[in-house]
């Protein structure tokens, strides 16, 4: 079975809500506040989108915004996690938006959890809080450039 990824279309909109209210971290207390149209604008006018496939099936997604420059999603299918998925997005995701700008990107993420430990193991550094209950993480295009010298 070989994972695909490509560029999100919004005809992945209804499997990426599956993965985004799959997830056991970082959920939605109402899955209503993201909406498919939300997604649609994200993936087609805000920034990009970037969906791995499992036999047709979406077992994680990457969302980047390119007009707050913050990451708007990424996200694993539970089942998948720890096989290289989320990091494979994220690369696609990152790569992506600093061939469109070197504007620092930014992300918001709850405390004590594995995407936390995730990002930092990516290089992101951490500039503080966003909101009461998410740590505010920073990429800038220098870090990435140099995280393959």
């Amino acid at each position: 079975m070989t994972m695909i990824y490509r560029r999100a279309v919004s005809g992945d909109i209804p499997q990426i809500q599956i993965v985004r209210n799959a997830v056991k971290e970082n959920t939605l207390s109402d899955p209503n506040l993201v909406t498919n149209q939300d997604c649609e604008e994200y993936i087609n006018g805000r920034g990009r989108g970037w969906v791995c496939e499992l036999e047709r099936i979406v077992i994680g997604f990457a969302i980047v915004d390119l007009q707050d420059h913050n990451v708007w999603a990424l996200f694993v299918d539970p089942e998948y996690e720890g096989k290289g998925v989320g990091k494979e997005l994220h690369a696609l995701m990152i790569d992506w938006y600093f061939e469109q700008t070197h504007q620092t990107l930014w992300l918001g993420t709850a405390f004590n959890t594995r995407a936390e430990v995730f990002y930092r193991s990516q290089g992101w550094a951490e500039v503080g809080t966003h909101g009461p209950k998410e740590i505010k993480f920073e990429m800038t295009y220098s870090k990435w450039m140099k995280r393959s010298e």
